[in-house]
């Protein structure tokens, strides 16, 4: 999970709105909204992952890695020195675009199927002082957000709603008058909120990056 029942409880979320059972439970979907709809994952993961060698310098991971614990090519061990071997990963710096691990010095990855297996820890993390980094804040309150909207018990019901579309209104009119608002500033498609919508937007992976 990307935010806890702790964080939840600082919002105001009472026992009697919702059971630390039931924040647990929206969390961890919300969570998994966020990994699918942005196509990474923002906390530290250990995984193995095959690449295919294409005779060429750089493969480009489908996650960033925050560091690598083994390197295999054609079934056999490889290491390279730190400064034979580039790894643009997380925690993210600045002009991140994609990650990627590249051998320097005239060194190409042989062409092959699933011939290049890396082993590490893997996801998009941000700098904290720390090796690994940590969940971006734009994704931790995006999670929060994403379950707070999934929760059933949040005073009136029907005016949260309200308020939590009144942006999508383009007019509204009463029996004595009537006034016209402006458009959203853009088209939203992926949960309808302006706001949720626009940092998931901001850290989706760029379309066709990654093959593992």
């Amino acid at each position: 999970m990307y935010a806890s029942v702790a964080d939840l409880r600082d919002e105001g979320i009472t026992p009697a709105m919702a059971t630390d059972a039931r924040l647990s439970l929206v969390l961890d979907e919300a969570s998994a909204l966020v990994d699918r709809v942005t196509g990474w994952f923002f906390r530290p993961r250990a995984l193995t992952l095959g690449f295919d060698g294409r005779d060429a310098p750089s493969i480009e991971p489908p996650y960033p890695p925050i560091q690598l614990s083994a390197l295999s090519i054609d079934g056999s061990p490889a290491s390279f020195a730190p400064e034979d071997l580039v790894v643009v990963g997380a925690p993210v710096m600045p002009g991140f675009d994609a990650p990627r691990l590249t051998l320097r010095h005239g060194r190409r990855f042989p062409r092959g199927t699933a011939n290049i297996v890396v082993a590490g820890l893997w996801g998009y993390t941000e700098p904290d002082g720390t090796p690994e980094g940590r969940t971006p804040p734009a994704i931790r309150t995006v999670t929060m957000q994403l379950a707070l909207r999934a929760l059933p018990l949040l005073g009136d019901l029907e005016a949260w709603s309200d308020a939590r579309l009144r942006w999508r209104l383009l007019e509204e009119r009463t029996r004595d008058q009537a006034y016209r608002l402006g458009a959203p500033p853009f088209a939203t498609f992926i949960t309808g909120d302006p706001e949720i919508d626009l940092v998931l937007m901001r850290y989706r992976k760029p379309v066709g990056l990654g093959a593992a």
